[in-house]
This record gives C-alpha cells, structure tokens and sequence, in this order.
C-alpha cells in the first residue's frame, strides 16, 4: 500500500461523527478550550505509546491479534479475547451508524413535508423519523455488506479527506463568527480544580476508549511492517497526529456554537442545521453519511465478521457473518444515551476497562514472560508450549478476571466510584501484574525490577 493510501485510509478511520462529538463534548462537560486540548494531547500520547508497546511482536513475528494472544491465552482461551474484541467492534459499528443516521433523517427532512412531525410517534425510546432514519442507513450498510468490500474501497480513499475539507469550512465559520481566536478560547472552565481533575482523567479514559480495540489488534496492521522504525514512524503520523489535529478543529468548532448560539453543540449535523441553508445541510450531510459507511464497513464489520467465521466455520460465510453482526448491533440501541456528554464517557470508559487488562496481559507475556521471544511453530500446534491445559491457560483467565474486576469496580460500588475514571489504566496495570507474577512466581520481581530499572 503506498503512503498516500495509508494516510487517506488512516483519515478515513479517524475522521468520523463519534471521534468528532467525542472531542467536541470535553466542552459539554464543562472544560475550557485549553483543557480540552490538553485533554485531547494527553490522552493520544498514552494511546500511542501503548500502541507502540503492543505493535513490536506484531512487526517482528508477521503474524496478527487472534494469533499472538494465544501465546498468554491458549489456543482454545484466545477465542475469549477475541469474542471481545469482536463484540466491540458490533458496539462501535452501533455508535457510529446512529450518528450517521443522523446525517440520513436531515437530508429527509429537507426532502419530506412533514418529516419532524415524525418525531411525535415514539418507537423504542426514539422519534418515528430517527427509526425510519436509523433503519435507511442500517439497510445501506446491509446492501454493501452483500455485495462485499469491492462498494466502499474508493470510499476509502477520498472520505477522510472530504470530511476534512467540511471541517476547515466550520473552522473558517467559527473564526469568522466569534470575530478571531480570541472568543474562541477565552470561555472560562465551569469546573473547579477539584472537579476538573476527576473529569480530566475520566475524559483520558474515555478518549483512549475510543482506541482501545486498535491497542489490541494493531499487530494486525503492524505484521506487515518492513521493519520496526517503519512501524513506529507510520503509527506516529498516520493515528496521533490526524487524531489531535480532528480533535482540536471539533474543539474550535465547538467553542464556535458556545460564542454564536450561547450552548456547546458537538453534534456536526444539528451544526449544519443551524445555518438553514439545504445546500449545505445537503453536502455535509453526505460528507459525514459516506465518511461513517466507509469506517463503519472496514473497521466495525469486517474484524468482527472473520471473528464469528472463526468459531463457526462451517456455518458461517463473510456476508452471514457481517449481516449477524449489524443484527447484533441493534441491541445495543445506541439512541437511548449516545447524546448524553456524560453518559459517552462513563461507557467509554467501561469500553476501556473492559479491555486493558487483555492488552496488560499481552504486553506482560511478550516483554516479561517470553522477554520478546516467540516459539512461531508453537503458534500454530496443539502440543507446543502455548497449548497449555487443552488448549486454556487458566492464570491468564484468572488475570484478566483481577483486572477486569479491579477496572469496572468503581462503576458498581458507589464508595470506589472515584476509580472509574482511571479504568482502562487500572485495567492494564493489573492485568500485566498479576499474570506475570501468576505465570512467573519466581522470576517475576526480577523482571518488573528490570524493566523499572531500563526506564529509569
């Protein structure tokens, strides 16, 4: 793939509705400009940084996700983390195609009289016209997911940069309308400092939610790496720097709606209703509609899909497979909170905390167990040293329970509900810690001793 591509595809994946409402509603929770941005910045530092931990066996090895994990899992256990991931991925495929809905119901509106009147009539917690909406785009993606990827592979290469170009034109308009940058970043915080640096931290949390299934599977991506500088420089400029650069024009756009309509609007089509202007609504609309099918189907329905084939491969062909998983995804029923700033970010975290310790895990068995030394032909063998009990290496279950546990505790117990917000990071801590000193009971301190001293 040439660099042009993978920058273009790298666009497509990270300029989207829900990466752009995530960044957009730090403002929703009462952050100023600044500390959004510094939010933003933080959290893809760490982001990259655990990517850049997990990719290295990836690169080394050519090999990807489901295969590597059953080196700390076994070859039968691997199938868990796996069913995660996968289900994760049904659960992003949700978000994002109720955000994109949206974009679908304002083009209807402008085409049917009596469209918002829909809204009246209520089926399952939602107005009649979002329904219609939200069935139009979920039938869209039914289409092309029968038809295969052949429908969307040119999306890829020109939506990112489309909805990029829809961005800086809501940019021009912010700087325009707040008369410069100045109002644009002079909205005072409305949190104090003690409430500042809980919702920071549950803000980090939640935005490396966002891409805590890419910090598992980026071996995926990385095996095909020429080499190991090639993989770390490609992830530096293609993810963190498209990223932040998204983040902060979400962020100004935002801080725009805050100084023109006195309320913090993150949501990029009810912005484009704003100017009533149908050319407009029109194109931006479709900018979105075909930026969110084309993330959707590559990222949401295709990992997940060859999941599924993986466990029922005489049942289940590609197309079976991904039409089972957008099924799926309706259960997840994603119009009941996604508009809540709040609730976004308690379930990301959950997101996160729900998949650390799988990549505390990982990380622990490839740098302190196997000191970054794989058995390849143990991989792909029933009898090797990964084959464990039949297949099941129950410490690696049972550190993953700890960690998962330890992660969502402060969800469930109102007394530790200050822990929430450093989920994913108690997640991946202890995960790492306990299937390392599970695995290795002697040899454990000296290795984490080690590792300590090599940072420092």
């Amino acid at each position: 793939m040439s660099g042009r591509c993978r920058s273009t595809v790298w666009m497509g994946m990270v300029h989207n509705i829900v990466a752009y409402e995530t960044a957009g509603s730090l403002l929703g929770l009462g952050m100023s400009v600044w500390q959004a941005l510094a939010t933003v910045v933080v959290a893809n530092v760490i982001l990259i940084l655990a990517m850049w931990v997990n990719s290295v066996a990836g690169a080394k090895y050519g090999i990807p996700f489901p295969v590597l994990v059953r080196a700390s899992f076994g070859h039968q256990a691997a199938q868990i983390p796996v069913l995660i991931r996968a289900f994760v991925a049904i659960f992003w495929f949700a978000v994002q195609s109720w955000a994109g809905s949206k974009a679908v119901g304002a083009v209807l509106g402008l085409l049917i009289p009596g469209w918002a009147a829909l809204g009246d009539v209520h089926v399952l917690g939602m107005g009649l016209n979002d329904a219609l909406a939200y069935a139009v785009f979920w039938v869209l993606h039914a289409y092309v997911i029968s038809h295969g990827m052949e429908r969307v592979k040119f999306f890829e290469l020109w939506a990112g940069p489309l909805v990029i170009v829809l961005g800086l034109g809501l940019v021009t308009w912010a700087l325009v309308a707040a008369h410069g940058v100045g109002p644009l970043f002079a909205e005072p915080s409305k949190l104090t400092n003690g409430q500042f640096w809980h919702v920071f931290f549950l803000s980090v949390t939640g935005l490396i939610g966002v891409w805590a299934t890419l910090v598992l599977n980026i071996p995926d991506f990385t095996r095909f790496a020429r080499s190991q500088k090639d993989q770390v420089v490609g992830q530096a400029i293609g993810l963190p720097g498209t990223a932040i650069v998204f983040a902060v024009m979400s962020i100004i756009i935002t801080s725009g709606t805050i100084v023109v309509f006195g309320r913090p609007i993150w949501d990029p089509v009810e912005l484009l209703k704003q100017f009533h202007n149908p050319v407009i609504l029109i194109l931006g609309s479709f900018s979105l509609l075909v930026a969110t099918l084309s993330v959707n189907v590559a990222a949401n329905v295709v990992s997940p899909a060859y999941d599924l084939i993986n466990l029922f491969p005489k049942k289940l062909n590609f197309v079976k497979a991904g039409m089972l998983s957008i099924v799926i995804a309706l259960f997840f029923a994603p119009w009941l909170w996604f508009d809540n700033a709040n609730t976004i970010f308690a379930i990301l975290g959950a997101i996160g905390g729900t998949l650390g310790p799988v990549a505390g895990i990982m990380i622990g068995d490839f740098y302190f167990v196997r000191r970054r030394n794989y058995d390849m032909a143990a991989f792909y063998s029933r009898n090797g040293p990964y084959s464990y009990s039949n297949g099941w290496n129950f410490r690696a279950l049972v550190a993953m329970g700890i960690g998962t546990i330890l992660s969502l505790i402060g969800l469930f117990v109102p007394a530790l509900s200050g822990l929430y917000a450093y989920s994913w990071f108690l997640g991946v801590g202890a995960g790492l810690i306990v299937y390392v000193f599970l695995m290795r009971p002697r040899e454990s301190v000296v290795a984490l001793s080690q590792a300590s001293s090599e940072v420092d």
